[in-house]
């Protein structure tokens, strides 16, 4: 695996609209002295394989890599901060290429596709902490959720980037108010609005997806991530990862945990890759936003269940409810009739197996 610090971009496999020059430095580059436990992915793989740039190495991006790779893919991973050690407790990072880039400066990205040849792009950066982070700093989480999009799109645009796929979530299903006067779009209140600055931001994202692709002939997926659950040991997820880490490793390492009184839809890491892939993969799509879940709303005593079964005699509570939180979420499971139908896309991990699968992944990398 190669990190480098500023890609040269002076040899373009493309056309290029833009001019001007940038003076490049030389790279900075290490070889990863161990791969991770990757484990095994459902095949995916489809003959003619693509270079793939995938924007942001974290929680579901690491799983999305593993999978290309052992599916034969060439993948560069664009990222603010590489995390190259705990990229490689889930893919071989000897079979990647590491950039590391600002998608608020499109140049990070132009580069990295003239570099990589990429034909295709996987967007799954975001605000650090989601609706936690978005919630301290509206303005920040606003910048890099909306205009890191919104550069993505138009390198892809100006560069001729056959295909995108954009990143959002459930709480556009779960964060919602309003939604009155009968659906009528004559009146003020037809539509339900994000109650969230994370909400808010998502739904720009589809939306400026939708347009990306209606006028600028970018063809532009987004695929609705339910809560995620999965190997990281990293920086980085939202407020129900870190949770989920925390409840099975307090497990693993205290044999005791409380867990939230919030009832939350989850989906697998891996599960969550697999079905950003196949939104990549499928051709000819008239549906652009693809639900990717577990279907079902999970209660907190379910939780605690899964995790006392994977982690025998681990002594489990449930925290009293914070009203705070309740206020801002509904228990919505996602609809997945049209993933299923669609992408093929199923659910391989309920939650038992989300935490048995956690548990050994968890145990491998102390070994």
């Amino acid at each position: 695996m190669r990190w480098i610090s500023s890609p040269p971009w002076t040899r373009s496999r493309r056309p290029s609209t833009t001019t001007g020059s940038q003076t490049t430095r030389k790279p900075q580059s290490w070889e990863a002295t161990r791969s991770g436990s990757t484990g095994s992915s459902a095949p995916l793989s489809t003959e003619g394989s693509m270079p793939v740039l995938l924007i942001g190495g974290g929680l579901v991006g690491s799983q999305i890599a593993n999978i290309l790779v052992n599916d034969g893919e060439e993948v560069t991973v664009l990222d603010y901060a590489p995390q190259p050690e705990c990229l490689a407790e889930n893919v071989d990072v000897s079979r990647l290429r590491v950039v590391q880039g600002d998608i608020l400066n499109p140049l990070s990205i132009v580069n990295a596709l003239r570099e990589s040849g990429a034909d295709r792009i996987v967007h799954t950066a975001a605000y650090p902490m989601l609706t936690i982070g978005a919630q301290q700093n509206p303005y920040g989480a606003i910048q890099i959720n909306i205009m890191g999009t919104v550069n993505v799109l138009e390198s892809a645009r100006t560069m001729g980037i056959e295909r995108v796929v954009v990143v959002s979530s459930s709480v556009l299903a779960q964060s919602l108010t309003g939604g009155g006067d009968s659906g009528d779009p004559a009146f003020e209140e037809a539509f339900p609005r994000p109650s969230t600055f994370y909400a808010a931001t998502k739904q720009a994202v589809e939306s400026l997806a939708a347009n990306y692709t209606a006028w600028c002939g970018v063809d532009v997926r987004a695929v609705r991530y339910a809560a995620i659950a999965g190997p990281w040991s990293g920086r980085g997820g939202g407020g129900p990862s870190n949770m989920f880490r925390d409840l099975v490793e307090g497990a693993l390492l205290k044999g005791e945990i409380e867990v939230p009184s919030r009832p939350l839809e989850w989906v697998y890491s891996k599960d969550a890759a697999r079905g950003t892939i196949l939104a990549l993969r499928a051709d000819n799509l008239t549906d652009r936003v693809f639900n990717i879940g577990m279907g079902r709303i999970t209660s907190p005593e379910e939780l605690a269940e899964a995790i006392a079964a994977a982690v025998p005699e681990t002594k489990t509570s449930i925290a009293p409810p914070d009203p705070n939180v309740a206020a801002m979420f509904n228990a919505v499971a996602l609809n997945l009739d049209r993933s299923r139908t669609i992408l093929g896309y199923e659910p391989e991990f309920d939650l038992p197996a989300c935490v048995r699968d956690y548990v050994d992944w968890f145990g491998a990398k102390r070994m």
